[in-house]
C-alpha cells in the first residue's frame, strides 16, 4: 500500500490542459501510469508527483492520487488527471454513467468486416505472472464501436471509442475479431503481422462535462512522431483529431 508517491524528474510527459480543477496529460508509449511490480519509480504519476504532488497527495490513495483512468504501457495518449477532490468525484461519476467520450486510433492485421460496427463481448482479467484479459461470456460487459478510417495493403486504420473502460478492451475486442492491433505483445497468437517499433494504439481524444463550469470540453492529442513514420511506412494516411 502506498503512502506516497515517490517523485521523479526523469519522468516527461506533456500538459495539453490545465486549470485549478484537473489536467489532461500526454502519455508516452512505454510509460506506466501509475507504479507498479518493476515501475516504483517511473510511473506518469512519478513524474506528475513533481509539480502537482502537494494537490495530488491531498486527494490520496482512496482517489487513486488524482487518477481517473490509465493508459497500457504500450499505448500513448490522453490520460485525465484530478487535481481536487470535488472534481475527482465530479469526473468519476462520469466514467461510471459512461458519459466520458474516448477515442483511439489503431492499426489492426487485415480490414474488419462490416468497416463499421459495435463489438459487445464480456471481458475477463487474467490473474497470472502479467495482467491480460479474455473475451468470456462470465466477465463484464464491454462495448466497443469502431470504425475503418484507411486500408492499405494488409492493414486498415480504425478509430476505436470504448463505451466501457476494461483491461486492454480495445486490444482484446479487435483481437477476437480476428484483427489485432500491430505490435501487439500479448494478443496476437497465431498472427502473422507486419513489424513495427510499438503498439499502433494512440488515445487521441477525450470529451467530459467540466467539473465547475459543466461545459463540455474537448482535447485533442496529435499523432506521436514515431507513429506518423508507421503509418508513412504502412502507406496510411494520418488521422488528425
Amino acid at each position: 500500500m502506498h503512502t506516497s508517491i515517490k517523485p521523479s524528474k526523469a519522468v516527461a510527459y506533456e500538459v495539453l490542459y490545465e486549470d485549478g480543477d484537473l489536467l489532461v496529460v500526454d502519455k508516452p508509449a512505454g510509460r506506466v501510469t501509475q507504479p507498479g511490480k518493476k515501475h516504483e519509480h517511473d510511473s506518469l504519476l512519478n513524474g506528475l508527483f513533481v509539480h502537482y504532488g502537494n494537490r495530488l497527495q491531498n486527494l490520496g490513495e482512496a482517489r487513486n492520487w488524482g487518477l481517473l483512468h490509465r493508459l497500457d504501457k504500450p499505448t500513448s495518449g490522453l490520460v485525465l488527471v484530478a487535481l481536487q477532490n470535488r472534481a475527482y468525484d465530479h469526473l468519476r461519476s462520469q466514467f461510471e454513467d459512461r458519459h466520458i467520450k474516448k477515442v483511439y486510433w489503431a492499426v489492426v492485421a487485415g480490414c474488419p468486416r462490416p468497416t463499421q460496427g459495435v463489438i459487445q463481448k464480456p471481458i475477463a482479467e487474467v490473474v497470472g505472472a502479467r495482467k491480460k484479459a479474455v473475451v468470456k461470456r462470465t466477465g463484464k460487459q464491454a462495448i466497443t464501436a469502431y470504425r475503418v478510417l484507411d486500408v492499405a495493403d494488409a492493414v486498415a486504420l480504425i478509430e476505436a471509442r470504448p463505451k466501457t473502460g476494461r483491461l486492454h478492451q480495445i486490444r482484446v475486442h479487435m483481437a477476437s475479431l480476428g484483427h489485432p492491433v500491430l505490435g501487439e505483445p500479448l494478443y496476437a497468437r497465431g498472427f502473422d503481422l507486419p513489424s513495427v517499433p510499438r503498439l499502433c494504439l494512440h488515445a487521441a481524444a477525450i470529451s467530459f462535462r467540466h467539473p465547475t463550469t459543466e461545459k463540455l470540453l474537448t482535447v485533442t492529442s496529435p499523432l506521436p512522431t514515431d507513429l506518423v513514420r508507421t503509418f508513412k511506412r504502412l502507406c496510411l494516411t494520418s488521422p488528425v483529431p
